[in-house]
């Protein structure tokens, strides 16, 4: 498992003028080592926890869990309450590595496994590691699962869904004899229900690991790929380093529309990936001075290097940018004006890591906001106040409000890490997202509507009447969004009312289809 290590994971205090604050921090206790991969925020924002964990004796005696790690999920509501937590077991190690919420409101988990059937897994292992998939609901009950590999090993590294409700797994198989390396790039497409419609292998003569896959507007995907190869295998483009970032668009169906390669003569690693208005937004961390196509040069360590490509993959832009030290990118959000036909602005998160030496600001997170062209408009470190000895940031997410999200591990030795989830939330940032009083989607409904506030208030009454003036429904909420069950209504048009405690009202329409 990769791990990330930082020690500014407790947040407290900001350099600069605009303040930030703890909303509010959730402490998962454990007593082995755990990995956190990720925080998935749902619709109504609410917040999934995943990563590998060895249960405790006393969940164990009541799971029949075995002495390996599990895939273990933790939901948390807006409040950062625990909702429910869940383990998926087999009889070895299993390693989740990546989720994906749904349209429907539930999750696809993907991770990897040394499980044969038993316990919760019900497929035999194909070989090796395998990928393991289970969709699950909103309460964490499990819809069906799916073990996909042969003899080789197999590792899941993202998931994403795409517009027709199917999905994208995207990890890394090893030494296989349909590959062209030491470790080639697996994509595999299926339909809601789990169908395998497709499988592609991608590669060139050496190692290439998937780090990000996200979707893309016309249904297909973009793959962030880290690549140690040259020219050869089904690799079209050139290395220019020793790594590079190799870019590969998939079409719907799961064909490769185009690849680009960018890099220098040094180690360039590529962390994440972004849509914006005009494309598409590639970000890592960069060893290279100006070479190969390459046009920035580094000052120090590594610095974070950012690419602008348009929808066919010719590059807008690059730039660079550096807080000294070895500077890793952990997060990256496009901020979209309120129509989604432009980017405002894009906001970097990540931390710097001291490289052979110890100083006052060696080990800080900091975050780098940017306008749509990549030029700095601030930058600002934040501070731990009760730091542990080993700490690492694991994910970070901007969420609608402005607020964010950072997950990570705390402990004071290695193998008794805690999970950390900390709601920061940022005035600066508060200012840049474009709130909208109060809206309703999506209308029309099928089974779940969603009543969203974007203003601060304490309380808030939601009554749903029909035509006739009749009450249906009537809940209090606290959150700024509320999902309402319509499945039992019948088709035809509703009223929605919502009055906050802060004197606002409105009233919608709303159309069950």
């Amino acid at each position: 498992m990769k791990k990330i290590y930082t020690g500014a994971f407790f947040l407290c205090t900001i350099l600069g003028i605009n303040a930030q604050e703890v909303v509010w921090q959730k402490d998962i206790k454990s007593s082995t080592q755990d990995f956190l991969s990720q925080v998935t925020t749902t619709i109504d924002q609410q917040y999934l926890i995943t990563g590998s964990s060895i249960q405790s004796e006393k969940i164990s005696a009541e799971s029949k869990q075995n002495n390996g790690y599990d895939f273990h999920l933790v939901k948390l509501n807006q409040q950062g309450q625990e909702v429910w937590e869940k383990y998926f077991s087999g009889k070895n190690h299993d390693f989740l590595s990546a989720t994906v919420n749904t349209q429907e409101g539930g999750f696809l988990l993907a991770g990897s496994s040394y499980s044969g059937k038993g316990l919760d897994k019900k497929e035999e292992s194909k070989g090796g590691s395998d990928i393991w998939l289970i969709r699950i609901n909103e309460f964490g009950d499990e819809l069906w699962q799916k073990t996909i590999g042969g003899s080789s090993d197999e590792e899941a590294r993202a998931v994403i869904q795409t517009t027709d409700f199917g999905f994208f797994v995207a990890g890394n198989v090893q030494n296989s004899a349909k590959g062209y390396g030491s470790k080639d790039v697996l994509v595999i497409r299926l339909d809601k229900n789990g169908k395998e419609l497709s499988q592609l292998v991608l590669g060139g003569k050496g190692l290439d690991e998937v780090e990000k896959m996200i979707p893309t507007k016309d249904g297909g995907a973009l793959l962030g790929v880290y690549s140690r190869s040259n020219l050869g295998g089904s690799k079209k483009t050139e290395n220019f380093g020793e790594g590079d970032y190799w870019i590969i668009k998939l079409s719907k169906d799961g064909k490769v529309e185009w690849e680009k390669n960018f890099g220098g003569k040094g180690d360039d690693h590529l962390r994440t990936l972004s849509v914006t208005s005009t494309g598409y937004l590639i970000g890592g961390e960069s060893r290279s001075e100006r070479s190969g196509n390459k046009t920035v040069g580094i000052e120090e360590g590594t610095d974070l290097w950012l690419i602008s490509l348009d929808e066919r993959g010719e590059e807008i832009w690059q730039k660079s940018y550096n807080f000294k030290n070895r500077d890793v990118l952990m997060g990256m959000s496009v901020l979209h004006a309120s129509d989604d036909k432009s980017s405002k602005g894009i906001l970097l998160g990540g931390y710097t890591q001291a490289e052979g030496r110890i100083e006052n600001d060696d080990e800080t997170f900091w975050m780098l906001y940017l306008d749509q062209n990549g030029s700095e408009q601030w930058r600002k470190h934040v501070k731990g106040e009760s730091r542990k000895r080993e700490e690492r940031l694991s994910d970070i997410k901007l969420n609608r409000d402005g607020s964010i999200i950072l997950a990570g591990t705390s402990a004071e030795e290695l193998g008794k890490e805690n999970w950390k989830i900390v709601k920061l939330g940022d005035k600066q940032i508060d200012q840049l997202i474009e709130k909208q009083d109060i809206k309703i989607y999506p209308n029309p409904v099928s089974d779940y509507t969603y009543v969203e506030i974007g203003f601060d208030f304490k309380e808030a009454d939601i009554v749903m009447y029909d035509m006739g003036g009749r009450q249906l429904q009537s809940l209090k909420t606290k959150n700024k969004v509320t999902k309402i069950n319509t499945q039992a209504l019948i088709q035809g048009a509703y009223l929605v009312t919502i009055k906050t405690d802060t004197n606002k009202t409105a009233n919608f329409k709303l159309i069950k289809k």
